[in-house]
This record gives C-alpha cells, structure tokens and sequence, in this order.
C-alpha cells in the first residue's frame, strides 16, 4: 500500500546536518591552537634568547627596530620602541605569551585575540611593512587570522566556556 509509514526517511540528512553542525562548532579550533602555540613559542623565544633582548648589536631588537625605521608605515612608532628597545622587547614578549596562554586556553578569548590583533598589527605596520609584495610578510597574515577569534571566541574547550557553563550562558557562536 501506498500509505505505509517509514520512519528513518530523513536519516541520512540528519547525521550529516550533525557533522555540518560539529564541523562548525569545532572550525576554529585548530586556528586557536595554531596561534597560541606560536605565539607562546615566540614570546619564549624571545625572552630566552640574550641576544635579542640587547638594546643594539647584532640580532637585537635595537638593531632590528633601528633597521627598520625609515621603511616601516608609522616611522613615530618605531621611534618610541627606540626610546626603550629592551623595555620594548620584553613587552612584546611578555604581550605574545600572554596572547598564547589565553588563546590556547580559552581564557577571556576575544581580549587575547584583540592583544593578537594588536601585535600582530603594530609588527606589520614597522617590521614588516616594507615587505614586496606584502604576503611575503607574515604578520599581515597573522592579524587576519586573528580577526575570526576576537569575533567568535572560544566557545569549546576553554575557560570561558567553562565559567558560560557554570553561569548557564552560551560563551559564543555555535
């Protein structure tokens, strides 16, 4: 008969809107990881490599941001990190570490990736700057990656999801 009844007609449609749901879910993850890492990686390589935390000589962040002075996009921004290269060194590492801890972890994800934003911003418009054509310079790149975490957050496997959790809200999208 025509009028029997199936119950599993949708069945396919439903496991692979799931799929589509948990890929959207999790999307951002490895782009979190990826960028936490790294930054932590670089905020340590920074503050343990003696050679960069030098106000000049050769490999040091003076030495650097001397050099790039006259071909960065903000030449005055170049000049305050002059005023106080060393200071300037360890803010920025302090600031990259700070920006990976949070980022990996999920904690206060959106001002972590706003402070990779930040970075990843004021390195583009002095050290890397002068790059041609300008997606050989990373830190370009890397704002860009940022933007998507500052808009959606971290709302799996993190410390803010964990406190939206606890306090019954949703810690973003998805």
């Amino acid at each position: 008969m025509a009028h029997g009844m199936r119950t599993n007609s949708h069945t396919h449609h439903t496991k692979r809107a799931d799929w589509r749901e948990s890929a959207t879910r999790y999307a951002l993850l490895p782009l979190r990881i990826f960028l936490g890492i790294t930054f932590i990686y670089a905020g340590l390589d920074k503050l343990t490599d003696s050679t960069f935390m030098q106000a000049d000589g050769e490999g040091s962040i003076g030495a650097q941001m001397d050099g790039v002075r006259d071909i960065s996009a903000i030449p005055p921004l170049v000049d305050l990190s002059l005023k106080s290269p060393v200071g300037f060194g360890y803010a920025i590492a302090l600031g990259e570490l700070a920006v990976g801890i949070g980022t990996l972890v999920g904690l206060l994800a959106r001002v972590a990736a706003l402070g990779g934003v930040l970075i990843s911003l004021s390195l583009w418009l002095t050290v890397s700057w002068h790059e041609t054509p300008y997606y050989y310079g990373n830190d370009l790149a890397y704002l860009m990656a940022w933007l998507p975490l500052v808009l959606a957050g971290a709302s799996v496997f993190s410390v803010d999801a964990l406190l939206a959790a606890r306090l019954g809200k949703s810690p973003g999208p998805g």
